[in-house]
């Protein structure tokens, strides 16, 4: 034996013993050991690249850091670094990260889409750009002329495309030109590259519609004929929603705050309501003390709480604090009643609105009041509906802060869209009205339960105007609980349903063609649970009942169904990618729809029945828990599915041979319906939620000063009524409960809350706010919640939009759902569950991940 191999032999009794000292088996021990000598002997482990490539083992490996090794972590690791090979770094990636997978294999640039290579050779102002500049210099006449002339010719195209009739041959020609066509555009910026996905979307869809209506019902046989309607229905309906979307969210407006005059006199009066009902006063403390440091003359702005629930708790509160309190002898027609009770109590030329949890910043009346005095017939400026804590789906699926939540789309993109046809909806909360315009509609509308976007359909009807500001001026308290997240959508698809059949859009006078459409497509959306149930259970009609929903052979199904399926999501994720992922929404409807499907059908049977419900904020979850009775109708349509494979594999073995195509593509329906209902699954497995405050992460400067009088400067890292985080410079080896004060700054003031140190770690420690004066409770709301900035670029952690890593996501997280219901199954229901739940989890560990990027913190200006 020579030297150098003594050498490499003489480690391996001290590599086996570090893996024993961290956890590992013997037998897993000696098998590492021997891999690492491997490892050693074959591989540059000493070079510098190899070395930094080690030093982030724990973000290029995630699943396999942390923890001891185990006998199947060879494979792990070969398997991640496949996945390596093939995962595209996000632009704002660390250098590291692009270095290190640079050493594994290949390059992005060699595996990147010709899109993404096409757009980075292009130059910064692309043919398109050049177009729509020059388009926008000409004369207003001719402009609309050559648009018109345009569009005239791209609808005798498309329809030509959609009515031709194809065979197998020239459809896939057609399927492969149209994607390579959205491939080579839909990385280049503008919007005429959005347009173009549009268009094509909207090609392929309707030619997929068009197909199934003259092609693929077989009137011969009643049961084929009854399921095949059924969900042919459903895909009109989800086809119509599709293209009534892009009508409405196409061009978004973008608007921006108008100026207010420098005359002070010349701003308006605004009454500022808080309408509550059974809330804690805890939760309505904190919005009364952000109201009261709104940015605006205190002789023209007058704050009101409007308790429907006659508490003697809040009429001593908003005496203490100098606030109006407003009551009335009944809670008759609710929330709306309460408001049009206040209404004739007030005489503000503005009313300002917000939940008892909406906590607006300083700054919000001077972006919004403006637009009033340059429109006198503007009626409403609407802003979003921000929320500072996690909603059941963020918090049970891990995405808070990481993905744009359920609600994005409606604030960051619908509403724009409908910004621009003059249709932007009030949503009941941080918006301004004109007394003048609720009055003239006879005041909030009570017939329906959601009086809210009633209220603006009336005012539209009526010849007002609306706005919508895509700036977060106001954040409160999402849901905690998923059955209370589920009972406050029921009530909004109950509403729009009741609206849609007592004062429906497209019909009556005093809305144009786009506003109607605006609204329209916002009830519809609603509609969507019966649909969605049919896909869920659709292919069971053929694995059960051998019933030919789709008559037409696999392979023209195929060709005709995933070019529609993947030109929407590819415009989709073009236009919506910023404010909800790629298939992230089937999960949201799916969880929705068998709730909403019952009520919303109901509601245009009978829209008098239904009633307007609270919706609980501020609530406790000590433990993990699952919503069994949430999740029984996901189960039951699970069992249905795996019921379904169950015949698939009978039809497979003993049914005709010339069914098998069909019958495999049952399949792949069928497994991706089971993923989806896996995730609503996963999403019914509560999370434990013991915080009462919500802290809030940022970035600001702050100071600590201690009992001796030391001050020593540092940063703000998160906050909540109850206390805050810091991170000082150097570890001062403080003690916990020390007594200290935090200084924190509102423009050129410094302000100072008395507290004691609750941990300390290093030079992170927690402050717990102590013994605070009601004047220093509405300073430190004023210094956090309400500051100007506080919510600007909340959105700067989420992960990159990818519609093929969402997909995989969501494939996942079906899984993952499954391994959640398993943790929960009661041992004597299910004996072999316990170990059904450790294989599952055996084999989800040699499933890539990610690497584990740190995320930015978000630096508030």
């Amino acid at each position: 034996m020579t030297a150098g191999s003594s050498r490499l032999f003489g480690v391996l009794p001290w590599v086996y013993d570090d893996l024993r000292r961290r956890g590992a088996g013997a037998g897993t021990a000696i098998w590492c050991s021997l891999l690492w000598w491997l490892a050693w002997a074959l591989l540059p482990l000493e070079s510098p690249a190899w070395q930094r490539l080690l030093q982030r083992h724990g973000e290029l490996y995630p699943h396999l850091a942390g923890r001891p090794p185990r006998f199947g972590d060879p494979l792990r690791y070969l398997l991640q670094s496949l996945w390596l090979l093939l995962w595209r770094p996000p632009a704002d990636a660390p250098g590291w990260l692009r270095g290190g997978r640079r050493l594994l294999g290949a390059g992005h640039a060699a595996l990147g889409l010709p899109g993404a290579r096409l757009a980075r050779a292009l130059p910064c102002e692309t043919p398109w750009q050049r177009a729509e500049q020059a388009l926008q210099r000409l004369p207003r006449g001719l402009r609309r002329a050559l648009l018109g002339l345009l569009g005239l010719c791209t609808g005798l195209l498309a329809l030509l495309c959609i009515t031709e009739p194809f065979g197998m041959l020239a459809q896939t020609v057609f399927v492969l030109l149209l994607w390579a066509l959205a491939m080579l555009v839909r990385r280049l910026p503008g919007r005429f590259p959005a347009l173009l996905l549009i268009l094509l979307s909207v090609i392929v869809s309707c030619r997929y519609l068009w197909w199934r209506y003259t092609a693929t019902l077989n009137w011969d046989a009643s049961l084929d004929l009854a399921c095949g309607l059924i969900l042919l229905v459903a895909e009109t309906y989800s086809w119509l929603v599709l293209i009534l979307g892009y009508l409405q969210t196409s061009w978004p407006l973008s608007r921006k705050p108008a100026p207010l005059p420098e005359d002070l006199s010349r701003w308006p009066t605004v009454d500022l309501l808080i309408p509550t009902y059974n809330e804690d006063l805890a939760v309505v403390r904190n919005t009364v003390y952000a109201a009261q440091g709104i940015d605006w003359p205190a002789d023209k702005l007058r704050i009101y709480i409007l308790d429907d629930g006659r508490r003697e708790t809040f009429r001593q509160f908003a005496a203490e604090v100098g606030v109006g309190y407003i009551v009335r002898p009944d809670n008759k027609h609710a929330k709306a009643g309460n408001l049009n009770h206040a209404l004739k109590k007030i005489d503000g030329e503005l009313v300002a609105i917000f939940d008892c949890d909406h906590v607006p910043v300083r700054s919000f009346l001077q972006f919004t009041v403006g637009w009033f005095l340059k429109d006198p017939k503007l009626a409403l400026v609407q802003t979003p509906h921000h929320f500072f804590s996690p909603d059941p789906f963020e918090r049970n699926l891990g995405t808070f802060r990481r993905r744009p939540n359920e609600g994005e789309l409606f604030y960051g993109l619908v509403q724009e869209g409908n910004d621009l046809w003059n249709a932007a909806f009030f949503c009941g909360s941080c918006a301004v009205l004109r007394r003048a315009a609720v009055e003239s509609i006879g005041g909030f509308a009570v017939e329906t339960v959601t009086e809210d976007a009633h209220t603006a359909l009336r005012m539209h009807r009526k010849g007002w105007n609306s706005a919508y500001l895509r700036i977060p001026l106001a954040a409160g308290l999402a849901t905690e609980s998923l059955s209370a997240h589920i009972g406050q959508r029921i009530r909004w698809a109950r509403g729009m349903a009741q609206i849609f059949r007592t004062d429906n859009p497209l019909l009556g006078r005093g809305l144009n063609f786009f506003q109607r459409i605006c609204y329209a497509n916002a009830m519809l959306h609603f509609l969507a649970g019966l649909p969605r149930l049919v896909f869920l259970t659709a292919p069971l009609a053929f694995l059960l009942l051998h019933a030919y929903i789709i008559y037409a052979p696999a392979s023209m199904i195929m060709l005709y169904v995933l070019p529609h399926m993947i030109h929407a999501s590819l415009a989709n994720s073009q236009m919506q990618g910023a404010y909800r992922h790629s298939f992230w929404g089937e999960v949201y409807e799916t969880v929705l729809a068998w709730y909403i499907a019952w009520p919303t059908t109901m509601a245009l049977i009978d829209p008098s029945k239904g009633k307007f419900n609270v919706t609980a904020k501020g609530g406790l979850m000590e433990d993990n828990q699952f919503d069994w009775r949430i999740a029984r109708p996901y189960l039951v349509l699970a069992g249905l599915n795996v019921l379904g494979l169950g015949f698939a594999v009978w039809r497979l073995g003993w049914g005709p041979s010339e069914e098998i195509a069909t019958v495999l593509v049952s399949v792949l329906w069928v497994l991706y319906n089971l993923l989806i209902i896996g995730g609503a699954v996963a999403v019914a497995a509560e999370v434990r939620q013991v915080r009462q405050n919500h802290r809030v992460e940022v970035r600001l400067p702050a100071s600590l000063r201690l009992p001796g009088g030391r001050l020593y400067s540092g940063e703000l890292t998160d906050y909540s009524s109850g206390g805050a985080g810091l991170e000082l410079p150097v570890d001062l080896g403080l003690q916990s409960d020390t007594p200290v004060w935090l200084l924190l700054r509102r423009g050129e003031r410094e302000f100072a809350f008395q507290g004691r140190l609750s941990r300390c770690a290093g030079r992170h420690v927690g402050v717990r706010f102590e013994s605070l004066t009601p004047q220093q409770q509405i300073d430190l709301v004023q210094c956090t919640f309400a500051r100007a900035d506080a919510w600007l670029g909340w959105n700067n952690r989420y992960i990159e939009e990818r519609p093929l890593r969402n997909f995989i996501d969501v494939l996942r997280l079906g899984g993952q759902g499954y391994v959640r219901l398993l943790e929960h199954v009661p041992p004597h229901l299910l004996p072999g569950a316990r170990a059904l739940r450790r294989t599952c989890g055996w084999l989800g560990s040699f499933l890539p991940r990610g690497p584990a990027l740190p995320l930015n913190p978000v630096r508030e200006p």
